[in-house]
């Protein structure tokens, strides 16, 4: 799956609820804080890490790159 930038970036919890993978920024926080989302193969724990082209994210199964 991939996610167009219309920005210089979009930040790691607003990815998973524009892309209805999380109902409200409070789950994607939990999410994110449980060690179930990935950037780049690596966990990632900042809710807001900021997220630019040539990145990518696993979130349940699912893998998104961002792409312009």
């Amino acid at each position: 799956m991939e996610f167009k930038l219309k920005t210089e970036f979009v930040e790691l919890d607003n990815i998973l609820k524009v892309l209805e993978f999380v109902v409200s920024g409070a789950e994607a926080k939990q999410q994110i804080q449980a060690g179930l989302v990935k950037v780049n193969g690596v966990v990632e724990s900042r809710i807001r890490r900021k997220l630019r082209l040539g990145d990518c994210v696993e979130f349940s199964g699912k893998k998104i790159d961002i792409v312009v």
